[in-house]
């Protein structure tokens, strides 16, 4: 059974099993997680970044937690990864996107951070542009390659999903007809060069890790896409959640959230309804795989998580007695742990 780590507007939020239901934490008194993130090789060593209060780790599953962000010039970090091929003894290396856009790189476990220059020095950097806030940008997204240490998939909201081949020394920028606006992106330690980008502007799939992209969206009825997971076990198998915009993917007024699923590359998307409720009044689903059973996929929205056993054909809602004080807010990121 997985731990679920959520980043939501109420902070990072812990739901593990307890007997017959689930039960949440709040392991922090701090607002606006962006992003959580669990150490592949290391799944105890847990980072969160947060919109206000920097980066946080544990390494014990989330039970104590300590500030590491010193050296970072930015409180607004929006997005971590975590390397699963580049280590430095038994840390894996870790980088963390911010507001404004940068990228910063820690080899210790967070306890100092080196700047990854040249980033807003690529040519599509005069176009990045957050539309909410306009007069700037951010780091939405770090995708660490499984197969190649250093190699960064880093995506600009809004604006670019840009390359780098050597852990932030140099960078690549985007190319024609590759998603502009992703939010979310996967890779795959069974399928190298292999990415799949939940975007605002669409679904997007490539080969090559990136050289080339292919919009993948036949029986995708809502194209704005929020987050998508992939089964460890199987690559073919892909789960993706998406809206018609973003109000309906986020404002609680106008919210109307969708399920897709696709077994295999070639097949189209269909929408999976079993065991969610109707869209209408939910904001959209971050997603999660369980990397150790076979089939079992996880969606969370504001106040409610739901489990598929069956590689995303059916759902059910889990039983989670949620914290006093927590007010169901727009989950950001999903991360199952096996405990």
């Amino acid at each position: 059974m997985s731990k679920l780590y959520l980043a939501t507007g109420d902070g990072p939020i812990i739901v593990t099993p307890h007997g017959d239901c689930w039960r949440a934490t709040r392991p922090l008194e701090v607002r606006s997680a962006s992003c959580v993130v669990a150490d592949p090789l290391e799944p105890r060593r847990v980072v969160c970044t947060t919109a206000r209060d920097g980066v946080w780790r544990s390494d014990d599953a989330g039970v104590n937690w300590r500030p590491v962000f010193q050296g970072i010039p930015h409180d607004r970090v929006t997005a971590v990864a975590v390397s699963p091929v580049e280590r430095v003894g038994e840390l894996g290396v870790i980088y963390v996107g911010t507001e404004p856009s940068a990228v910063f790189r820690s080899e210790d476990g967070g306890e100092t951070w080196h700047a990854c220059e040249g980033l807003t020095d690529l040519p599509s950097s005069s176009d990045w542009h957050f539309p909410p806030r306009p007069e700037t940008h951010h780091v939405r997204w770090i995708g660490s390659d499984p197969h190649q240490p250093g190699r960064l998939f880093v995506a600009i909201e809004a604006g670019a999903l840009v390359r780098s081949p050597d852990g932030g020394a140099t960078w690549q920028d985007r190319v024609p007809g590759g998603p502009y606006d992703t939010h979310q992106l996967v890779t795959h330690p069974d399928a190298p060069d292999r990415l799949w980008s939940a975007a605002g502007d669409g679904f997007f799939e490539s080969d090559d890790g990136g050289e080339t992209w292919r919009h993948a969206e036949q029986g995708l009825h809502h194209r704005y896409c929020w987050s998508v997971a992939v089964s460890p076990q199987d690559p073919q198998t892909v789960v993706l959640s998406a809206a018609a915009g973003p109000r309906q993917a986020h404002d609680a007024d106008q919210a109307e959230a969708h399920l897709y699923r696709r077994a295999g590359e070639d097949a189209a998307w269909q929408e999976v309804r079993e065991g969610l409720p109707e869209p209408e009044g939910v904001r959209a689903y971050a997603l999660a795989a369980d990397r150790v059973e076979t089939g079992i996929f996880y969606a969370g929205s504001a106040g409610a998580v739901y489990r598929s056993s069956d590689a995303g054909t059916s759902w059910e809602q889990l039983p989670v007695e949620w914290p006093a004080g927590y007010a169901g807010s727009r989950v950001h990121v999903m991360t199952a742990v096996h405990a």
